[in-house]
């Protein structure tokens, strides 16, 4: 028999999640348009929100999931500082990379491909994986918070304390302490109360005027695909496709498992159709000019407030319309008042690192290599491929060698092929 729906619940639960998430329309044009990637803030903002709105509509209307879609934390900041900003990419080639991550994903996601992967991938490399980017947007936080500064010597060190730096210390306090209470849309919160004693201690202009429309020329369809078609973005492509396969997976398992969607084998229902829409989110970022976007673990918070259906994620995605108009508002909101959120969600990605303690040498080294290249390096890709090589070489001469699987050798030799272009060709 169908189940009566209550439109009521899901409108609130769609707002929840809405609300628990929408400091990402802030956040991530502030990543993506940081000083160098040539990417106007108004334009990351207007894709940012057109990317979660199509997306999560979507994910409501077609896969009939109330989970919530849009640019993902920890890719950005990679795309951001390592693929733009490290390597040097013209931001329309990073673009049609993602583009090409998309089709890459798409294709696994219709095939057992999918599967075979996700199998062949080490849970200690996931799990040093996540840690990792956990410590990659902690390091931008505390940069953008300006608590730390270069230092020629030392790499890094504490910076001279002045009025911003002690803001953001504000607004780490802020959202914690609403985090720990549990208070709906803690993070937003915060941002806004910094912005606005940023106003009043004049550190931040109010806008010339309040609302405008969408930026709908600088980035949309702005992509190289020819350029983007490169042996030597090779690597990047699949650390994004790999990156967002992981993601997907680890956040639309633990919402299944929340919601209680899953089926007699406890297995996430329509799980297929979950990961299209996402491999949708990825190609799309790139034709619509912002990084690749992913289900939502805040859409959790949804869940609690009664979401079970669609409907609220199709509710969830009609409250980031009017954020297209906003962007004179959302502009003058300084990068110190967002930094505090990039430090709360890295903890809340290396929070996984409890389930390092007891692993065996070569499972807890592999973990480890994989944890501290990332932010070391700046770059996914490195840390997933040595942790790959890692995992197969101590298992190797730790005599486990018939415990490493036809995929994973495959995968650690892509690896091998990819450092070898990465260091033998030239974007």
């Amino acid at each position: 028999m169908r189940t009566k729906i209550n439109y009521k619940r899901e409108l609130i639960a769609g707002f929840t999640t809405f609300l628990t998430m929408s400091y990402i329309v802030i956040v991530n044009p502030t990543i993506l348009s940081t000083e160098g990637t040539g990417l106007p803030f108004r334009g990351v903002m207007t894709a940012t929100v057109l990317l979660a709105f199509v997306c999560t509509f979507l994910m409501g209307a077609w896969a009939k999931l109330p989970y919530a879609v849009a640019p993902g934390m920890g890719i950005n900041a990679f795309f951001t500082y390592s693929l733009i900003l490290g390597q040097k990419v013209p931001w329309q080639t990073a673009f049609g990379a993602l583009f090409w991550s998309g089709f890459l994903f798409f294709f696994m996601s219709v095939t057992p491909i999918r599967a075979y992967i996700a199998n062949s991938i080490p849970a200690t490399v996931r799990l040093g994986a996540a840690c990792g980017i956990g410590l990659f947007l902690t390091f931008i936080g505390l940069k953008n918070a300006q608590w730390i500064s270069a230092h020629p010597i030392t790499f890094v060190t504490f910076a001279p304390w002045h009025l911003p730096a002690i803001l953001a210390v504000g607004g780490l306090l802020i959202a914690a302490v609403l985090w720990q209470r549990k208070i709906i849309g803690a993070f937003l919160i915060s941002i806004v109360i910094i912005t606005i004693a940023s106003l009043v201690m004049g550190i931040t202009q109010l806008p010339d005027h309040w609302l405008d429309w969408p930026d709908f020329t600088s980035l949309f369809f702005q992509l190289d695909f020819k350029g983007s078609f490169h042996l030597a973005l090779l690597p990047a492509i699949l650390s994004i496709m790999l990156t967002d396969l992981f993601d997907s997976l680890s956040s639309i398992v633990g919402l299944a498992k929340t919601s209680g969607l899953v089926d007699k084998d406890g297995q996430p229902l329509r799980l297929k159709q979950a990961l299209i829409v996402d491999s949708f989110a990825t190609g799309l970022a790139g034709v619509f000019g912002t990084s690749s976007g992913t289900a939502f673990i805040e859409s959790a918070a949804g869940i609690e407030a009664g979401g079970r259906t669609g409907w609220t994620a199709i509710f969830c995605s009609l409250f980031f319309l009017p954020c297209l108009l906003l962007s004179p508002i959302l502009q003058m909101i300084p990068a110190f008042a967002t930094a505090p959120v990039l430090v709360l969600v890295g903890f809340l990605m290396f929070s996984q690192g409890k389930d390092l303690f007891g692993l065996a040498p070569e499972d807890g080294i592999t973990a480890f290599l994989t944890l501290i290249i990332i932010p070391l390096t700046f770059s996914i890709t490195q840390g997933l491929i040595w942790g790959m090589l890692s995992h197969v070489l101590l298992y190797t001469f730790c005599g486990r060698f018939k415990d490493v699987s036809r995929g994973t050798w495959l995968i650690a030799a892509i690896g091998v092929g990819l450092i070898f272009i990465q260091n033998n060709f030239i974007v």
